[in-house]
């Protein structure tokens, strides 16, 4: 495995915080794996992620402020090794667009569930679940990986 490419629907909330967990991975165990992450969406194309998604990776030491959103391309799916859709919604649109090597979070420790978006819960507790959820998934991927 050489590249992961995390995937949402708006690459503000979910998965610059997967692509934040995973960088935090790598660097630790000194992995030379590439990550990155997208949105199906072009809504938030140049922006950070969600005030809420930089507050708690910081709390739990992941720095993702320095990410800015990119819609993803139909060149990341020859460029990756491994998509990661966040939820069903992102994963059949990925389908649609023809990535390959296509699979969701969640099977990495919650029986396929969806990473629930955030972004519409609003009140801080709701990220922290979703990161603790996110953080689990990408800790059990590398377990699995490795």
């Amino acid at each position: 495995m050489k590249s992961i490419l995390f995937v949402c629907l708006g690459n503000i909330c979910r998965s610059p915080i997967a692509d934040g967990c995973a960088k935090k991975y790598v660097l630790e165990n000194g992995l030379d794996i590439k990550i990155d992450s997208a949105g199906t969406g072009s809504w938030h194309v140049g922006e950070a992620p969600c005030a809420n998604s930089i507050k708690v990776a910081k709390k739990y030491g992941v720095n993702i402020s320095n990410l800015r959103a990119r819609q993803v391309t139909k060149s990341d799916f020859d460029n990756f090794d491994l998509i990661i859709a966040l939820d069903e919604s992102n994963y059949r649109d990925l389908e649609r667009l023809g990535a390959k090597n296509l699979v969701k979070l969640g099977i990495y420790g919650h029986n396929g569930a969806d990473v629930p978006d955030p972004y519409f819960f609003k009140e801080y507790d709701g990220f922290v679940k979703v990161f603790k959820m996110i953080d689990e998934c990408v800790s059990n991927l590398f377990a699995e990986i490795k």
